[in-house]
């Protein structure tokens, strides 16, 4: 099947579906946004990255880390297993001007 015909066929269901659920007729929704979408959901069905980035054609699975970026969850759990240096309660970090101008300058 030709890159013509997948766009051609995502475009026709989409306008299809769009008719019963309104929100998707102001989202861009072509083959990759699908093919991201697949990626994701293995991901948090817990199939490895390196299946994923094998299963979509990456030629490295360098390819598959942006969906680990991108899944957040995957962050969370990974800071969940970390314990703390101390009993503090975290503070975000505040930069001061000093250093806020040195940054601008680079």
């Amino acid at each position: 099947m030709s890159l013509d015909a997948v766009h051609y066929l995502v475009a026709k269901y989409v306008k299809q579906a769009a008719q019963r659920c309104r929100s998707l007729r102001a989202k861009r929704i072509s083959p990759h946004v699908l093919r991201h979408s697949a990626a994701m959901e293995l991901l948090v069905g817990g199939v490895d990255s390196t299946v994923i980035s094998l299963w979509l054609g990456h030629e490295s699975t360098r390819s598959t880390q942006a969906y680990l970026h991108a899944y957040l969850a995957i962050k969370e759990a990974a800071l969940a297993k970390v314990e703390p240096l101390n009993e503090q309660p975290f503070r975000r970090f505040k930069a001061d001007d000093k250093l806020l101008l040195f940054l601008d300058a680079l």
